[in-house]
């Protein structure tokens, strides 16, 4: 059996991409825009591509439907030489239009595809993870279900909440349930006591909160003060911020599976995250690590 250094379970899809003149985007009956692109978007796909890229062995364990989405996200990811294992659904492949503004800033309109008592099957993900040093689950429904069983077998698990206002209750089962927590400040304030309130009721050793431009904030078990880490300026015009996010995620996972501390796995995701902002689409051109390395090694 491959030992994979990260599984990534759920979260592809994909990304119907329209460039609007500005967001938001003012009502008319008709706005005429450049060519509309479907490409391969979605969470999951972005943190296994990232991964992949900077020489982790991944694999992309999910549910996708029998459609023209679905082989374009199993064609996409065998180009790119990434392994995915799937199962059919009749729901179809999860889709999202993104309406993306001149200045890369996007919207998302996000089809979930999701069935009520939708889950994965075991055989499909279970081995993947027996030989995995690391699993990231996608917040969509059927993986939280993997969290007993994960735990069972001792597997790290990180997973990202996106926009969490702290509130919901869809993302308690993964804040309270991971060890390693990302969330984006999007809809927080003050994202810190959310953070804290993260670490006190759940299994997490250590949160990180993406703040955009600002930078990202950690906050884990051994230490009481919050740490920011500054932003990393983009290696070129932003042309789309979709996928930075992401791209984070799988450079913070590059450096924790190196051994790194966490706020030197956050520089890696700043680095990485900046680098998606200057490709057009989610996921079409991760930073690889000798690039990444190198520019941490710049400072």
């Amino acid at each position: 059996m491959t030992e994979y250094d990260v599984v990534v379970v759920g979260g592809a899809g994909v990304d119907t991409t329209v460039y609007v003149p500005e967001l938001p985007l003012p009502y008319a009956d008709t706005h005429a825009v450049p060519p509309v692109v479907d490409r391969i978007g979605n969470t999951g796909a972005g943190v296994a591509l990232g991964c992949h890229t900077l020489g982790l062995r991944a694999v992309l364990v999910d549910l996708l439907g029998e459609d023209p989405q679905g082989a374009l996200i199993r064609a996409h990811l065998a180009g790119r030489g990434v392994e995915l294992a799937w199962a059919p659904v009749p729901e179809g492949t999860r889709r999202s239009v993104l309406l993306v503004g001149p200045d890369g800033r996007r919207m998302s309109l996000y089809d979930p595809r999701a069935a009520p008592g939708q889950r994965l099957p075991r055989e499909l993900w279970l081995p993947a993870v027996r030989a995995a040093r690391h699993v990231h689950l996608s917040i969509t429904d059927f993986s939280r279900h993997l969290l007993p069983e994960l735990h069972a077998l001792g597997v790290p698990v990180s997973t990202d909440l996106h926009d969490w206002d702290g509130v919901n209750p869809y993302h308690l089962d993964f804040a309270t349930g991971a060890d390693l927590v990302f969330l984006s400040a999007a809809k927080l304030a003050d994202p810190e006591p959310v953070m804290r309130e993260v670490l006190a009721r759940g299994r997490a050793s250590t949160v990180v909160c993406t703040a955009g431009a600002t930078g990202s904030y950690v906050l884990d078990q051994d230490g009481d003060r919050l740490r920011h880490v500054p932003a990393v300026d983009p290696p070129g015009p932003v042309v789309d911020a979709n996928g930075a996010g992401d791209a984070f995620v799988s450079g913070f996972l590059q450096g924790r599976l190196r051994g790194l501390p966490p706020e030197k796995c956050a520089r890696l995701g700043a680095i990485a995250g900046a680098h998606a902002c200057t490709a057009e689409g989610t996921h079409e051109d991760p930073i690889d690590e000798p690039t990444l390395l190198a520019r941490y090694a710049a400072g």
